[in-house]
């Protein structure tokens, strides 16, 4: 059976510009990434509101009941997502994981993030476990510029680095996508915009992934830090200006609240991580990357 349609997750997905009561559930049992980004700074912590943080790490058996419990006190949750605190597919937890939501709560959408990287490779069983709606973070797809963006994969066990590590994952996070928008699943594109070094490169990410089948794209403003603290964070002016460019070749998301990979409720209006996870580290634990 084909993913819901794009249409569909419009009305349905917070992330798709889904109506305003939509809520969402984030399970955070991916803990390993298999990419470097320079910007990237997963952690345990309760503190930040961000992407790559969470409170907990869950296992796959464990998410039933805190799906359970998060409908109990926020029925308006239509999405059960996967968004790290790594990559999805850098494990095999989250596709685990969705084949429990599948069975316990069909009714759920079925939403996930991934770097791309296993994507090709994994599609079969990313459609076959009925993800509804998949993120795709492509920074670039120049790999000398993808290159000042991530300085390493992972990739079978063996370490690529610069632009060789750039070609393997911008190839594989391209095929991925059009393997999985062929077989019906709706695609949404991330792209962290850094002004110094893709500010002028948006335009043809967006007309790339665009004819591959993507439906919406989602530019997240850089959050300095790691080592790319010392870049300046994007304008609004220089936000709209991304938008305006990509907004020639595909939807332009707009509404994005920078979800923790613990977020549970509905975003911009009720939040329950903390009731849920029972969120009580009070410091703050860098992973490592890779």
């Amino acid at each position: 059976m084909l993913a819901n349609s794009y249409e569909k997750l419009q009305q349905s997905h917070p992330c798709f510009g889904g109506y305003k009561n939509s809520g969402r559930i984030h399970l955070p049992v991916s803990p390993g990434c298999n990419i470097g980004c320079r910007f990237c700074d997963r952690a345990i912590n309760v503190e930040e509101e961000r992407p790559g943080v969470t409170s907990v790490v869950l296992k796959p058996e464990e998410t039933i009941d805190v799906i359970k419990q998060s409908l109990e006190v926020c029925p308006e949750i239509k999405v059960a997502g996967i968004a790290g605190p790594g990559d999805t597919l850098a494990t095999d937890y989250a596709l685990e994981t969705f084949r429990l939501v599948k069975e316990h709560y069909p009714e759920l959408l079925k939403c996930m993030s991934t770097n791309g990287l296993m994507l090709y490779e994994k599609a079969d069983e990313v459609i076959d476990v009925g993800i509804d709606s998949l993120t795709v973070t492509v920074n670039a797809v120049d790999p000398e510029i993808e290159a000042k963006l991530n300085k390493f994969i992972i990739y079978h066990g063996k370490k690529y680095e610069g632009v060789e590590a750039a070609k393997i994952l911008i190839e594989n996070q391209l095929k991925g996508i059009k393997k999985v928008t062929d077989a019906g699943i709706t695609v949404k594109i991330n792209t962290v915009l850094v002004p110094e070094i893709n500010g002028d490169h948006i335009e043809e990410i967006a007309k790339t992934v665009s004819e591959l089948g993507a439906k919406i794209y989602n530019i997240i403003p850089l959050i300095p830090q790691y080592e790319l603290k010392d870049y300046a964070a994007p304008t609004c002016p220089e936000i709209d200006e991304a938008r305006t460019k990509a907004g020639k070749y595909i939807d332009v998301f707009r509404h994005c609240q920078h979800c923790r990979a613990d977020a549970v409720g509905v975003p911009g209006k009720s939040e329950f991580g903390e009731q849920i996870y029972f969120r009580r580290v009070n410091i703050k634990e860098t992973f490592s990357h890779g």
